[in-house]
């Protein structure tokens, strides 16, 4: 069994103030997917402490701009751990060594002056790389494409408490919800499997009251895609959980294996019954 994932606690040093860093970095560099590629040596100097991960990459990506090179490609957007955009190992550990923490809320005080960083894309087959540090997560999209929805016609905005929902429910529907489908579960299970990301979206709208006409179709539609795109199986090692930025538990795999279980068994009889 693999190890899991060492990662430290999210708390923020305040005696880092007015420090800089000079650091070795090593990063993976790929013109695309059909090309070759390799780690490439930079050195960031004069890193202030108070930067983020990403904006240390920037730094390095206006130097390179300035002496006529490529700069390093790597996906981002909010900058606030909301999104899921950005993502990519640190030192082998996705989204780097701080716990509930995406790329983007990293920062640098959590590093040692003199460091050598290594960074590297999601390594997974149904995440094909883009250029150096982007990947394409479409599978994501094509999972919840398939059922990660409900389909009862809204019409204007119903009052809250038109459809009761009991608060460990809402509070579970909720929590699961909170995945933002970054794929670092993906990048840091050893098998490539995405069934921490599945099975937040299917215990999402498996515990609510308007997911539920839908929830044995959903679940059998969602796995089959998943298999599909080419991710591995879970073997609950559980390093996916480990490195989740938004903390999802490991329970949603069993959620969703209860689901496709008795889905499964629930068309098996229907089937039999409609030959006979």
């Amino acid at each position: 069994m693999a190890m899991l994932a060492q990662r430290g606690t999210a708390t923020e040093p305040n005696d880092h103030a007015g420090r800089t860093l000079n650091l070795t970095l090593l990063v993976w560099r790929q013109k695309n997917a059909a090309s070759a590629g390799k780690m490439v040596t930079y050195e960031a100097r004069g890193i202030s402490t108070d930067m983020s991960f990403l904006e240390m990459l920037d730094v390095v990506n206006e130097e390179l701009i300035a002496r006529g090179e490529e700069p390093i490609a790597f996906d981002n957007d909010c900058r606030e751990g909301i999104c899921g955009t950005c993502g990519f190992m640190i030192n082998g550990v996705a989204h780097g060594p701080e716990s509930g923490t995406t790329v983007c809320q990293l920062h640098m005080r959590h590093f040692k002056d003199g460091e050598t960083i290594t960074i590297e894309p999601w390594r997974a087959r149904a995440f094909p790389v883009i250029k150096d540090l982007v990947v394409n997560r479409s599978a994501f999209d094509r999972i919840i494409q398939v059922g990660g929805y409900i389909t009862a016609p809204t019409g204007g905005a119903q009052d809250a408490n038109a459809i009761l929902v009991p608060k460990a429910d809402a509070d579970a529907a909720f929590d699961y919800a909170a995945c933002i489908g970054c794929g670092a579960c993906v990048a840091m299970c050893p098998n490539a499997s995405a069934a921490l990301f599945t099975g937040a979206k299917i215990s999402h709208l498996g515990h609510l009251p308007q997911g539920q006409p839908e929830r044995d179709d959903r679940v059998i539609r969602m796995v089959e895609q998943m298999d599909a795109e080419g991710f591995g199986s879970c073997t609950n090692i559980g390093e996916c959980a480990a490195v989740c930025p938004k903390e999802i538990p490991l329970d949603v795999i069993s959620f969703m294996n209860r689901d496709l279980l008795r889905a499964t068994r629930r068309k098996d009889r229907e089937a039999k019954t409609s030959n006979e």
